[in-house]
């Protein structure tokens, strides 16, 4: 098994319960448990500026899965929650990232570990280190962005 971290973050429909429906059906995939969910946050959007702020998550899961297998199982779960992929930073009902996959450094055409811009997004990082603060991961890249947590 290996433990894996899963960026979340909605801004279309009910972002708040769009997360935390991602929660549920993240514990319900394959040979994955959840082990621990951050508390929810409001940031504002990055890149496309118009349109309404995130609600940002962070899950850590425990999978038998191999990260490329993880990463197609949450895009299904993404389609099931209306996800458009219309262009670059747009709006989203669901937006499921693997940030993190046990050890593993990849580089492929669909995914790349560690997520290649979660150092520079505090949406991320806040709620990363919420659950995993033994993890050595710098804030500096993030200064300046407005993240606020809602819940927890």
């Amino acid at each position: 098994m290996t433990i894996a971290y899963v960026g979340i973050g909605s801004n279309l429909g009910e972002p708040e319960t769009q997360v935390r429906k991602a929660f549920d059906e993240l514990d319900r995939m394959p040979h994955t448990r959840l082990v621990k969910k951050s508390s929810l946050y409001r940031s504002a959007p990055v890149g496309h500026a118009e349109q309404p702020d995130f609600v940002n998550a962070v899950a850590q899961l425990e999978t038998g899965l191999p990260a490329e297998r993880l990463l197609a199982e949450l895009q299904e779960i993404e389609a099931r929650h209306g996800r458009q992929r219309s262009f670059p930073n747009a709006p989203r009902t669901l937006d499921l990232d693997v940030l993190l996959y046990g050890e593993l450094s990849l580089d492929l055409p669909n995914l790349k570990l560690p997520h290649p811009r979660m150092h520079e997004r505090a949406f991320v990082l806040r709620p990363l280190m919420e659950i995993a603060p033994e993890l050595q991961l710098s804030f500096e890249a993030c200064a300046g962005q407005d993240v606020r947590k809602i819940d927890g």
